[in-house]
């Protein structure tokens, strides 16, 4: 018996919030499905070139009182980027709040506009150590 990754699903408040979030994380939609019945979206999203691996933000067209929670429960989400100094400066200047700095020139985290905790990873080797991030406190919780 195998078994092969599918997709990660986060339920989101406003869907076109959370899709800017994930397209500044370089991610793009692969595919949508309007559910009339259920009264709900799905939109698939995912780097390009990694279309086999997306996250799906699952919407309900009535709402979801429960959003955002804490979402500490969930875990994370984890992404590669080739530079974390550049994404997490992309990130600050679009107004997302850097929770945890890449001190280390390794590891980022940030929080989508639902709460969902975002791990970014530097590729390959640490980067050196530099400001501002090497100084910079951790904001909130990630």
């Amino acid at each position: 018996m195998t078994i092969r990754y599918l997709h990660t699903m986060v339920r989101v408040k406003d869907l076109d919030e959370s899709k800017a979030f994930y397209e500044l994380l370089g991610l793009r939609e692969t595919r949508r499905w309007d559910n009339e019945q259920g009264r709900f979206t799905l939109v698939f999203m995912a780097p390009p070139g990694q279309e086999e691996t997306p996250i799906e933000l699952t919407y309900n067209w009535d709402g979801d009182e429960g959003l955002p929670s804490d979402s500490r429960h969930f875990g994370h989400l984890a992404y590669e980027v080739d530079d974390i100094y550049e994404m997490c400066r992309h990130l600050q200047d679009h107004g997302v709040t850097i929770n945890r700095p890449p001190r280390d020139g390794r590891m980022a985290f940030v929080r989508s506009p639902d709460n969902i905790s975002i791990e970014l990873l530097q590729k390959g080797e640490p980067k050196a150590p530099a400001e501002p991030w090497a100084s910079m406190e951790n904001t909130g919780h990630w």
